[in-house]
């Protein structure tokens, strides 16, 4: 449970998704930190779930300014099996995926994977929708930044 991490470390949640898919999208980050919370969004105008998914988690990772200890939570089993599971098989075969075919939203993998190397991350996996308060919530910032980006705003 997150109330049951020491005070040092760096909580994350993210999430990302697009209506529909592909189409407008949006991701959003909640970062705390020793009780002062801090909120990241953007959007595109045209993207899929697995890119706004992405570029949650790097956006948060990005946004640390020193070495920390982090636990990132998402409910994007694609994000968690890509850096946890899946990343070090595609860096093998230079950046080619199981089939040889190359590995999708590289771009954002090498983001992730250069924005996580000075930290000490644990990748959670929580279940989206079923009641998560701060899942819900970044959830809801995502929407918020997915629907600005479909009206046009703030690209």
């Amino acid at each position: 449970m997150a109330s049951d991490l020491p005070d040092n470390v760096v909580q994350i949640w993210t999430d990302g998704g697009c209506k529909p898919n592909p189409g407008p999208g949006g991701w959003a980050a909640i970062m705390r930190y020793k009780g002062v919370e801090k909120t990241f969004s953007g959007g595109e105008a045209e993207t899929t779930n697995n890119r706004m998914e992405l570029t949650a988690a790097a956006a948060a990772l990005e946004a640390l300014t020193r070495p920390c200890r982090v636990v990132l939570h998402t409910d994007s089993e694609y994000l968690k099996n890509g850096i946890t599971r899946w990343h070090t098989g595609w860096v093998r075969k230079n950046w080619r995926s199981s089939t040889g075919d190359p590995v999708k939203n590289m771009d954002l993998w090498q983001r992730i994977l250069a924005a996580a190397k000075p930290h000490e991350v644990e990748w959670r996996w929580v279940r989206g929708h079923a009641g998560d308060p701060m899942n819900e919530r970044a959830d809801a910032l995502a929407t918020e930044a997915r629907d600005a980006a479909a009206r046009g705003e703030g690209l």
